[in-house]
This record gives structure tokens, sequence and C-alpha cells, in this order.
């Protein structure tokens, strides 16, 4: 079995190769290396699995069509987990093109390759952001999503739009997962757990919005890679596709889920876990909402759990001592 992994110097992305590898599966692995946050964690990511045997790596950026294109001639991919995307909501006001290219544009080449190439399943990352302004919770993937309030939200649901597209034409099956605030170790240090754990770690001041009055469900990346693993190995079938709506139904092999824990934290007790964690108490800057973020999430997982029998449980004090352990390794020469 051979399995392309885009994105594989990234968190999740190098995590899930880590799994596939040390279950016998061909990974081929591509990233561009970009500079969006340290480079130098991503390579360090790609040295933990450089060295397997049944791993190979390519510099290559969705964007490159004939790069694309051409890696697709030379190798027979069984499955494509797409997990390459500009990531992050605040930077999305600062640099939008950088959107544009990555998740629009460079989503499209990999979709005509995986078509050309007729693969069995190509499972793509989506986020909780796209749920955007709604008030329901928990969020269900029925739910309508038409209110994205970031241009990285709203990339994401195009993903899934196109996706569905090429399902329906072409008979691809294609999978969106949506996930909710992945942490972990060899994590993104642009995530609002990691700077926490930065600064109070250092003694540094955080910056807490909405002055504290939020709510996230955070997904331990373990529990993220066993949702992929899952689905990847359960690629849709012609259905009718769940819609609050019955004039939008179709018979499609297209499927979203949420991964997420099922159990949002509140802010300010997820500071205290790590207050404790850490022996340190943290300095606090409260702070409005800030543009394209949401008060909270909240992910409604049945769907997940009645298709593939899995639900992430993994707590978030389990999981940020977890974390905490790795980051006091890793950063122990410049911590110190």
């Amino acid at each position: 079995m051979k399995v392309l992994v885009t994105g594989v110097a990234g968190f999740v992305g190098f995590h899930l190769a880590q799994r596939l590898l040390s279950e016998g599966i061909q990974v081929y692995g591509i990233d561009n290396l970009n500079e969006y946050y340290d480079v130098k964690l991503k390579k360090d990511r790609l040295a933990q699995i450089n060295y397997h045997p049944n791993f190979s790596f390519q510099f290559l950026d969705l964007i490159d069509r004939g790069g694309m294109f051409d890696l697709f001639q030379n190798v027979e991919f069984d499955y494509v987990v797409n997990l390459a995307a500009q990531a992050g909501v605040r930077y999305s006001l600062e640099n939008p093109f950088a959107y544009v290219d990555s998740n629009l544009s460079g989503f499209v080449n990999l979709l005509e390759a995986c078509r050309r190439s007729h693969i069995k399943h190509l499972v793509f990352a989506s986020s909780s952001s796209v749920y955007g302004a709604n008030k329901k919770v928990p969020f269900s993937v029925t739910d309508n999503v038409d209110h994205p309030i970031s241009l990285y939200a709203a990339s994401k649901k195009a993903n899934e739009l196109v996706a569905h597209v090429y399902s329906h034409l072409y008979n691809l099956p294609t999978t969106g997962l949506r996930f909710f605030t992945v942490y972990g170790p060899w994590g993104r240090p642009d995530m609002a757990y990691f700077k926490f754990v930065q600064a109070i770690a250092t003694g540094k001041p955080i910056d807490v919005y909405n002055f504290g009055k939020m709510q996230r469900d955070f997904t331990y990346i373990d529990d993220v890679i066993e949702g992929v693993v899952r689905v990847m190995h359960k690629p849709p079938q012609n259905q009718k596709n769940l819609s609050t709506d019955a004039q939008n139904e179709s018979t499609v092999p297209y499927k979203l889920y949420n991964i997420g824990n099922n159990s949002p934290v509140e802010l300010m007790k997820f500071i205290e876990i790590i207050e404790t964690a850490l022996g340190k108490k943290a300095q606090k800057n409260f702070l409005p909402m800030q543009p394209g973020d949401v008060p909270a999430t909240y992910a409604d997982v049945e769907d997940l759990m009645a298709d593939v029998g899995f639900k992430p449980n993994t707590s978030i004090e389990e999981g940020m001592h977890k974390f905490i352990q790795w980051y006091t390794e890793y950063y122990a020469p410049t911590t110190a």
C-alpha cells in the first residue's frame, strides 16, 4: 500500500506518517517547508522519519502543478491524505494571497492529479473554523456553514465544495475532516496552547482574548491520527449525504466528519491546567475578541462514531502533560 501525505513536515502530517510507517505502509511525503512558523521544527520532525526505509520525501509545493502531475505519474498511490495548507486564522488577515495559492489553487491541482490517477480515496483536512458565526452547539456536519468569518475558514469551506464537485463529476471518493484545535507534542508554535506554555515557562505575560470568556474543543494529536487512519481505510460509497435541506441531497462518494473531543474546555480552566503542570502562575493580559475568532467550538462526533467506531477521548490534563513534557525536553537548551 502506498499513501501520499501532503504537508508531511507539519504537525498532523508528521504524526500521521509516523503512524502509517509503524504499520508497515509505504509513505510518500511532500512539503514546501514554508516559513509561516519555525522551519527548524519542521526539519526536526522530518528527521524523526527520514531514516525509515518505507519513507520517501520530496520538496514540493501543491501550487507547482507540473511537479504534482509528475509525482502522480511516477508513483501509483492508493490513498492520499492532504494536510498541506496555509494555516492560521489571524494570519489570513495579513497575507490573504497565501491562502488563495495553497488552499484553493493548490487544492485543485491535487484533486486533478487524484482524479487522473484514479486513487482509492482522498482524505483532506478541513477545519472547525468553517462553522464561523454559528450559534448552535455542538457543531454538526449537517449544520449550515455559509457564514465564515475569516478567509482561512472560507478557503476550507471552498475545499469541501470543490471536493464534492470532483466526487460528483468523476466518482472520486473524498472525505473532509473538520479538525477541532489539535494539540500535542511537536505541535505548532502559532497555536494558543503553545504560546501559553512558552510564555508562562519563561515568565512572560499571555494575551487572554474575549476577557477569558472562551471555550475550545481541544483534540489530542493521537486521537486525531486514529480518526484519520480509520477514515482513510473507509472510502465513502455513493450515498445520500445528510442535509437539513432535502433539495440539496446528492448521491456521491463524499463525506464530512468532525474530529473533536466533544468536550469543550473553558479558557480560564485551560490556563489553570498549564499553571499546575508548570508550577508557575500566568501573567494575564485580558483583551477583547480578535477579528476572525469565535467564542466557542464544540464537535458533534456521532457520525464518526457510527461509521468508524471511534471517538476522541484523551483528557485535556493528560494531553497537556504530554505536550509540556515534550516541550520541556525539546527546548531545554534554550529555556534552561
